[in-house]
């Protein structure tokens, strides 16, 4: 079509200009009028709005449910961890705020379900921008983020975050690692969800190897084991 426009100009057979097809609308005398303070409509309606202070930190505004803030490593039911030590999350960081250094599990030493864990995990507060990258990189959902924002120190040491400041909480009935994956399961079972709690095998195994451990309470009074 424009190779016919462009022959029809050279012969002088065009002799007006083809109207827009999605032309702007045409203002009337009123929107004339107030066409060169339109980009203050926001800034003057604004003016007559009544000011809000917010009282922080005595008064704190709940944040989104999604609110990107700390992150932190989630562990399964029976309080295995979750990272695989992978690195995928550094790798996708684009601010290199990650840290990840794999370990190898072993019959007296698993931390996670299959070959690796994470023996080292590491986030730079002072470079993170909280963009979430590092969490959708992550296969096994290990990696989320929080509500908490209020992260601040009087040391730049302090807010390099560890491993231990970034595992999630053990909740009730988990039994704390290293110990052994369900018997009879695959990592494959952790990660489609199979495994809802430590069993009475898990719970000997850490009471033979590890008698004093705090967790061996709550997740024996959660199977109805002997205390």
């Amino acid at each position: 079509m424009s190779k016919d426009m462009d022959k029809a100009r050279t012969r002088g057979e065009v002799t007006r200009r083809e109207p827009m097809r999605f032309a702007p609308d045409e203002k009337g005398a009123l929107g004339k009028l107030f066409a060169p303070v339109a980009g203050f409509g926001i800034t003057i309606s604004s003016m007559f709005r009544p000011t809000v202070t917010e009282q922080y930190p005595f008064e704190k505004v709940p944040t989104q449910p999604r609110y990107h803030g700390r992150h932190q490593l989630n562990r399964y039911d029976d309080g295995l961890e979750k990272c695989i030590g992978c690195e995928l999350c550094a790798w996708a960081c684009p601010a290199d705020a990650i840290l990840v250094e794999a370990g190898s599990n072993s019959l007296d030493g698993q931390f996670s379900p299959g070959e690796r864990y994470g023996r080292v995990y590491q986030i730079n507060y002072l470079r993170c921008i909280f963009c979430g990258l590092c969490i959708e990189a992550c296969p096994t959902r290990a990696l989320t983020m929080t509500n908490e924002y209020e992260l601040a120190g009087p040391t730049r040491e302090g807010l390099i975050y560890e491993k231990q400041d970034l595992l999630a909480p053990m909740e009730p009935g988990m039994l704390a690692a290293p110990h052994p994956m369900v018997e009879g399961t695959t990592d494959d079972d952790y990660y489609r969800g199979e495994v809802t709690g430590p069993t009475t095998e898990q719970i000997d195994w850490v009471r033979a190897n590890r008698p004093e451990d705090p967790t061996l309470k709550d997740a024996s009074a959660a199977k109805g084991d002997r205390p």
